[in-house]
């Protein structure tokens, strides 16, 4: 069963960041995304002002599974939605691409993605009409 949640432990976020080739950030956070009690991958990111900011959003190294990576970016962001966060953003070497439109995210800029979350979790966003 995949399990999607919050990495409280900062010594336990660093080796996550190891296991998935990313940069640790103490002053981030984190959300890991667990198959039966095996590593999928992370997403790290600041929460700035009214903006949340995604640096990586990455799979455990050896591991490719696109679906629990999209279920752990969706929660990730269900969350920072919940915390009255409703814009997000993340640069193009955040992760895989094809993951990051296929979340929900649109190329503003020059490899800067932006994605409203306003009502994408209530059911009432434009696409889900």
């Amino acid at each position: 069963m995949l399990i999607v949640k919050p990495i409280l432990e900062k010594d336990k976020q660093e080796e996550i960041c190891k296991a998935c080739g990313a940069a640790y950030d103490a002053d981030l956070l984190a959300c890991s995304a667990y198959d039966d009690g095996n590593l999928i991958g992370f997403c790290q990111f600041a929460l700035s002002g009214k903006t949340a900011i995604l640096t990586d959003l990455r799979s455990k190294i050896g591991v490719d599974d696109f679906e629990a990576m999209f279920i752990l970016a969706r929660g990730t962001l269900n969350y920072i939605d919940l915390c009255g966060i409703h814009l997000a953003r993340c640069t193009a070497d955040a992760g895989d691409l094809t993951l990051i439109r296929a979340i929900g995210f649109k190329e503003i800029d020059e490899n800067i993605f932006e994605m409203d979350l306003t009502d994408q979790f209530s059911g009432k966003c434009s696409h889900c009409k």
